[in-house]
């Protein structure tokens, strides 16, 4: 159950966290315009990870374990579809957001802060899917350990 919980926390977390850069967060950057740009960006990555960082590693450890030991109730099939989305999602992060933002690191550019907003998209659907899918999991787990007793 502790990898249950661990990973519907950071999962949700990061859902939340992801709508809130997708909506509000991103967008903003078309603001940050001149001089200031370039630091923006930097002190944004820096802080950014931060904020993720711990949160993206415990869900990473909450994932491989529940797809490696699936709790009763819990078909093996749902939390190894949810590493694996977890996994597009770190490769979406690495091969695409990630050289977005060292992009903006030289300067403003809405073309590439368009990329960003709009290749977001992938990870928001992917963390929302992973959200569901951690509720569903926590209900399962529950609704076999009633029916256990």
């Amino acid at each position: 159950m502790p990898a249950l919980l661990l990973n519907a926390a950071a999962t949700l977390f990061m859902t939340g966290l992801i709508w809130f850069v997708q909506v509000v967060h991103y967008p903003l950057f078309a603001l940050v315009q001149g001089p200031a740009a370039p630091a923006y960006a930097a002190r944004h990555q820096a802080l950014t990870t931060l904020v993720v960082g711990p949160v993206m590693l415990a869900e990473l450890a909450g994932a491989i374990w529940l797809a490696v030991l699936p709790p009763p109730g819990v078909p093996a099939w749902i939390p190894r579809l949810a590493l694996l989305l977890l996994a597009t999602i770190w490769v979406s992060t690495a091969l695409w957001q990630v050289p977005l933002h060292q992009k903006l690191l030289a300067g403003h550019e809405a073309a590439t802060i368009g990329s960003l907003v709009s290749g977001n998209w992938l990870r928001t659907v992917l963390w929302t899917v992973r959200g569901a899918a951690a509720l569903w999991m926590i209900k399962l787990a529950f609704d076999a350990t009633r029916s256990a007793t």
